[in-house]
């Protein structure tokens, strides 16, 4: 193709500058580039939303296990108290043992 002059310098008649066709591909490349943030966004949040769903089983798990602790921790106190009253109760039994033993003795 002939080259035709111009107040710039010789161009190519029909021809497109080297600097159109680079910012042509310029949002191409934009494009790209959001495509893969938004892919790798995306890819972050399934994580994120993965973690939190076993989290939340993970928290009705220890809920559970907190219930079943507390029940077991009534028992035993309910045990404790019972202990209490029986040893309170053999102490009086043996007191009052002791005080017979005392006046057979005089």
């Amino acid at each position: 193709m002939p080259s035709q002059h111009s107040l710039f310098g010789e161009q190519d008649i029909g021809a497109e500058p080297a600097e159109a066709t680079e910012r042509r591909s310029l949002p191409i490349i934009k494009e790209v580039v959001a495509v893969d943030r938004l892919k790798n966004l995306e890819e972050k949040i399934a994580v994120v939303v993965d973690r939190v769903k076993a989290l939340k089983e993970e928290k009705v798990t220890l809920e559970r296990k907190i219930r079943e602790l507390e029940t077991v921790l009534d028992e035993k106190n309910q045990e404790i108290a019972s202990l209490k009253n029986e040893k309170t109760s053999i102490k009086t039994q043996v007191e009052e043992l002791l005080e017979e033993l005392e006046t057979l003795e005089i």
